[in-house]
C-alpha cells in the first residue's frame, strides 16, 4: 500500500487510502482560430468574441456583459460585424449585426467591430440613440455619475446631438426594493445584469423584467405581474408595499454591477461623487473570508465600501456586511485618548479620567506587576485583532507577562478544538482553498452555516453546484434557506449528536443518506468543512478527523470572525506558540527563545478563555489584559462580567467604549482596521494584507502592546509593522512534531424532559453586533427573529404556527414567534445574537444545552436579558 504525500502530510506518514492510480493525460486542449480587426488569433473553443478581444486589446462597449454572468445578449451595445465560413467553405457577412456577448468564436471566423466597420459603428450609434430615448439626463444628480458606462460610451459610441423631441417615460421614484436598495426605473437600460445576478450568483431571485414594449420595466415581484406564487419570505423587510421585499444578504452587488444609476444604495444616495473620493484597497474585517474590498473617503470619512476584483478570493462580490457596516469604526463612543481610573481613598471604584500614553502606560505596568505577584495575568485578544496583533498579545503573553494564559477564542469553546486546531489546522496554510472547492464533487459541512457564517463561501459553493453539480452536505438540525439554495441535502443530527451521525456515514450504514454520503466523500477532491460551532458538540471535531480519514477527504475549518485563523498561527492559543509550535515541546520552546532573545519560556500550558474568566473571578489570577472582548459573546456574560468586576486589575485595549471599559482600570485606545496596516488570515490560511487607507494618530495593538512591554521593561521589539514582519518572517513554520489528533468520546444525549428541548442556535449574517451599529438601512434587511420547532413539539407544547414560543432557562426567558419547520422533535432553533434573542445573554446556554418551553405572551415581550 502507497500513500500520496499529501495523506501523508496530513497523518504524519501512516497510510490513509491506496494512491489513486496516475491521471490519464489530458486531451489536448481544442482550440479555434480567427481574426479580429484583422489580427489573427487563436482562442480556446467556446470563447466568445468579446472575451477574445479583450485579449488582444481591443475595446468593444458593453452593458449587460459581465464575466461572472451567463451571457444574455440584452443590451445589444456590442454589435459586430461577422463573416464566417460557410458549408461550403467560402467566407460569407451575416445578414446583421452579431452580439459578441453572445457570440462563440468560430473557426475561420472574422469579425469587424466598431474600429474597422462603419457597419458595426452605426449599430452601437442606433443602439446608444434607442437606450438614451427615454433615459433622464439627470447625471448631475445621479449616484453614477463621473463612473458610469453609459456616460462614457454615449460619448465614444453615441450620437453627439439628440434627435429626440417627445416626452421621456417616467416612472414614479424611487422604490425601495429593500431599506438599502433604492430603484430609479427610468435610468434602468434593461441589461438584466442584477436580475442574473440574483438568480444566478446568490440564489435570491426577487426583481425581475416586467411588461413589455415601452412599459417594460425592472422591478420587484409583483404577484399581479409575474404570477409569482409564494409569499413574502421569513426575514423579508415589510417596508415595500409594491411586491415581494429583498432579504438577501448580498443585495449590494446589484448596486455596483448596475453600469447606471438605477440601483443606489439608501446609504450612499446623494453623499459624494466619485470625483470627490480617494480610494484604498482594503480586507472585509466581518469575516474569516478575506474578501477585497475599496474603501472611498473624503476628508478623512469612509463613505462607502465596494468589492474588490480578487478572483482567487471573493471574485467581484461581497456580502452586505462587508459593504455596508464600516460605522462602527467612527462611532461617537470612539475612544481617543488613554483612560486611567482614578481610586478614591475610601475605597471605592473611582471614575476614569483622560491620561497621558506616558502616564496610562505606567499605571498599566506597575498594575501588571502587583497583578503578576498575586497569581499572574491572563491575556484575551479577541477574534478580530490582525496577524501582527495577535503576534504582539502572544509574544506579551510570554515574553513580557510570563504566562501561556492566552486565548483569543472569544466564544464557545472547548480543550477538543485546541487539540484539533494545533493537529490540523496551525501551519496548514491553503491546504484547502476556494479554488478547491470549485472542483470538489461534494462538500460536507460541519457545525457550519454558510450563508450566516460564511458569506462568500456559500457563493463559491452556490456557483460551484450551479456550474459544476457539486453536492453539498450539512449535518444539522435543520435545513436552512441557504442550504435549500444550494441544492444540499441534510443529515439530520440533533445538537450533540453531530459525532454519532459523523461516525455513521460508512458503506455499511443502515441510513441511505449516509451511504450516499460516504460514497460522495469517497471521491477524489472531497471536502469537509468544519465550522467553529463544533466546537461544542463533544466528539463532533474529533469524528470529522475520522471521516476524513477513512474517506479520504480533506478537512478544514471555518471560523467566523476575521482573526481567528490568523490567531492560531500567531500563537493566541494556551497550547499553541506561533508557527504551530506546541507549547509543550521543549524543543518548540528552545527554538522561539533564541528567536525572541530570552532564556526560557513558560513550559505548562495555559489556560483557555472560559478558565481564565473563573480564575480571574475567584482570584486565582491576579490581573487580565482584553483586547476587544464582548462578555455577550462568552458562553456565561454573567459569568464574564462579575470576573471583569472582581479581578484584581484590567486593562483594556479598545476601539470604542464597551462593558469592559466600564470595569476597566486603564484603557488604551486602539486603531480600527481602516486607520492601520495589517494582515488578516483568511479560513484557508491565506494572508490579506491591506494598507492605511485614513490619516490617523492612532495606534495599532502591536504598537501599544510594544509601549506597554517598555514599561514593564520588556524590549518587544514590535514597534513597527516591518519589525513584527521581520520576526515573523525569521520564525516561519514548525517542522517537529505536531499535536496528536482529538480523540473525544461523543456524549450521551440528556434525557429530555416533557416541556423542554434541545437548543440549537447560530448566528444570523445581519444580527445585533456591535460591527453593525449606525446602518439602519442595513439592519432593516436582516431576518426577522423566529423560534423553530417541529410540528410534534409545537402540538406538544401548545403553539400554532406564528404563535409566540417562551424559551426559558433558569436566567431569562426569549420570547419569539414560533415558525413550525421540519427538524427532529424535541429541539428548538433560536437566532444566537439578533434583536430579542440574545441567547447567550438571556439563558446562559450553547447549543445542546436543555431548555424549558412554554406558550409565550402575546406581545412577545423577552424577560431576563441582560
Amino acid at each position: 500500500m502507497t500513500v500520496t504525500s499529501q495523506d501523508a502530510a496530513r497523518t504524519g506518514g501512516a497510510p490513509l487510502v491506496p494512491a489513486a492510480a496516475p491521471p490519464a493525460p489530458a486531451a489536448p486542449e481544442q482550440t479555434v482560430t480567427f481574426t479580429i480587426d484583422g489580427i489573427e488569433t487563436t482562442v480556446p473553443k467556446g470563447t466568445l468574441v468579446i472575451r477574445a478581444a479583450e485579449q488582444l486589446g481591443i475595446q468593444i462597449p458593453r452593458f449587460c456583459d459581465h464575466p461572472l454572468l451567463a451571457p444574455a445578449g440584452a443590451c445589444r451595445q456590442c454589435l459586430v460585424e461577422v463573416w464566417a465560413p460557410g458549408r461550403d467553405g467560402a467566407v460569407a457577412k451575416m445578414p446583421k449585426p452579431q452580439a459578441s456577448c453572445t457570440l462563440e468564436a468560430g473557426p475561420g471566423m472574422q469579425v469587424k467591430t466598431q474600429h474597422t466597420s462603419p457597419e458595426a459603428d452605426k449599430a452601437q450609434h442606433g443602439v446608444m440613440e434607442l437606450l438614451l430615448i427615454n433615459h433622464p439626463l439627470d447625471c448631475p444628480v445621479c449616484d453614477k455619475g463621473g463612473e458610469c458606462p453609459l456616460q462614457n460610451q454615449a460619448m465614444s459610441n453615441g450620437r453627439p446631438t439628440s434627435r429626440f423631441v417627445d416626452v421621456k417615460r417616467t416612472f414614479p421614484k424611487p422604490i425601495s426594493i429593500s431599506t438599502q436598495i433604492l430603484l430609479d426605473r427610468e435610468r434602468c437600460v434593461l441589461c438584466q445584469r442584477c436580475t442574473r445576478f440574483s438568480e444566478e450568483i446568490a440564489g435570491d431571485v426577487f426583481i425581475d423584467l416586467q411588461k413589455r414594449g415601452a412599459q417594460q420595466q425592472i422591478g420587484t415581484f409583483d404577484t399581479d405581474v409575474l404570477g409569482f406564487a409564494g409569499e413574502t419570505p421569513v426575514g423579508a423587510s415589510a417596508t415595500d408595499t409594491s411586491g415581494r421585499p429583498f432579504a438577501s444578504y448580498f443585495s449590494g452587488n446589484t448596486v455596483q454591477i448596475c453600469p447606471v444609476g438605477a440601483l443606489t444604495s439608501a446609504a450612499y444616495r446623494f453623499r459624494a461623487r466619485p470625483f470627490d473620493l480617494v480610494s484604498t484597497p482594503g480586507v472585509s474585517e466581518h469575516d474569516a473570508q478575506g474578501s477585497a474590498i475599496r474603501v472611498d473617503h473624503r476628508r478623512g470619512v469612509v463613505m462607502r465600501r465596494l468589492a474588490g476584483d480578487d478572483p482567487a478570493v471573493n471574485q467581484e462580490w461581497i456580502t452586505d456586511k462587508d459593504r455596508f457596516a464600516f460605522r462602527w469604526q467612527s462611532a461617537a463612543d470612539r475612544i481617543t485618548t488613554p483612560l486611567v481610573r482614578e481610586r478614591p481613598s475610601d475605597g471605592s471604584r473611582g471614575e476614569l479620567r483622560p491620561a497621558s500614553w506616558v502616564e496610562a502606560f505606567g499605571a498599566a505596568a506597575a498594575g501588571l506587576r502587583a497583578a503578576i505577584e498575586a497569581g499572574g495575568v491572563g491575556v484575551l485578544p479577541g477574534g478580530r485583532v490582525t496577524l501582527e496583533d495577535a503576534y504582539a498579545y502572544a509574544k506579551l503573553a510570554r515574553v513580557a507577562l510570563g504566562t501561556n494564559d492566552v486565548d483569543h477564542r472569544a466564544r464557545p469553546h472547548s480543550d477538543e478544538e485546541a487539540q484539533f486546531l494545533a493537529h490540523h489546522v496551525a501551519g496548514r496554510t491553503l491546504d484547502v482553498t476556494f479554488a478547491d472547492l470549485d472542483r470538489a464533487p461534494a462538500v460536507l459541512l460541519v457545525g457550519l452555516e454558510a450563508e450566516e457564517e460564511a458569506g462568500i463561501l456559500f457563493l463559491r459553493l452556490r456557483q460551484a453546484v450551479v456550474r459544476h453539480r457539486t453536492r453539498v452536505l450539512s449535518v444539522a438540525a435543520l435545513a436552512s434557506r441557504g442550504l435549500e439554495r444550494l441544492s444540499g441535502t441534510l443529515l439530520t443530527a440533533a445538537p450533540g449528536t453531530e459525532a454519532e451521525v459523523l461516525d455513521g456515514i460508512t458503506a455499511d450504514a443502515e441510513l441511505d443518506e449516509l451511504v450516499q454520503a460516504a460514497e460522495l466523500l469517497a471521491t477524489p477532491g472531497a471536502v469537509v468543512l468544519v465550522g467553529e460551532r463544533a466546537a461544542v458538540s463533544a466528539g463532533a471535531l474529533s469524528a470529522a478527523v475520522r471521516l476524513a480519514q477513512r474517506s479520504g477527504a480533506r478537512l478544514a475549518w471555518v471560523p467566523r470572525r476575521a482573526g481567528e485563523r490568523g490567531g492560531v498561527e500567531a500563537g493566541t492559543l494556551p497550547t499553541l506558540l506561533p508557527g504551530g509550535r506546541p507549547v509543550a515541546d521543549a524543543g518548540a520552546r528552545v527554538d522561539l527563545a533564541a528567536v525572541w532573545g530570552v532564556e526560557s519560556l513558560p513550559a505548562a500550558p495555559g489556560r483557555s478563555t472560559a478558565q481564565i474568566i473563573a480564575a480571574a473571578r475567584d482570584g486565582s489570577l491576579g490581573g487580565l489584559v482584553v483586547g476587544g472582548v464582548d462578555p455577550a459573546d462568552l458562553p456565561d456574560p454573567a459569568l464574564a462580567r462579575d470576573a471583569l468586576e472582581k479581578v484584581g486589575f484590567l486593562v483594556s485595549l479598545e476601539v470604542r467604549a464597551s462593558e469592559v471599559t466600564e470595569r476597566a482600570d486603564v484603557v488604551l485606545p486602539v486603531a480600527p482596521p481602516v486607520e492601520k496596516a495589517g494582515t488578516f488570515v483568511t479560513w484557508e490560511g491565506r494572508p490579506r494584507p491591506f494598507p492605511q487607507a485614513l490619516v490617523s494618530h492612532a495606534l495599532a495593538d502591536h504598537r501599544v502592546l510594544h509601549g506597554l512591554a517598555d514599561a514593564l521593561g520588556v524590549d518587544l521589539g514590535l514597534g513597527s509593522l516591518a519589525d513584527v514582519h521581520a520576526e515573523l518572517d525569521q520564525l516561519g513554520g514548525w517542522d517537529g512534531a505536531r499535536a496528536q489528533a482529538p480523540e473525544t468520546d461523543a456524549a450521551e444525549p440528556p434525557a429530555v424532559p416533557a416541556g423542554h428541548a434541545v437548543l440549537a442556535t447560530w448566528h444570523h449574517l445581519l444580527d445585533a453586533g456591535r460591527l453593525q451599529d449606525g446602518e439602519p438601512h442595513l439592519a432593516g434587511t436582516a431576518k426577522r427573529p423566529v423560534a423553530r420547532v417541529s410540528a410534534g413539539t409545537a402540538a406538544a407544547v401548545g403553539v400554532a404556527d406564528g404563535a409566540p414560543l417562551a424559551v426559558s432557562a433558569d436566567s431569562g426567558t426569549i420570547t419569539l414567534p414560533v415558525l413550525v419547520t421540519d427538524m427532529p422533535d424535541f429541539v428548538v432553533w433560536l437566532p444566537t445574537s439578533s434583536p430579542g434573542s440574545a441567547v447567550r445573554d438571556t439563558l446562559h446556554a450553547v447549543s445542546g444545552d436543555l431548555v424549558r418551553l412554554a406558550p409565550g405572551a402575546a406581545d412577545g415581550a423577552t424577560d431576563g436579558e441582560a
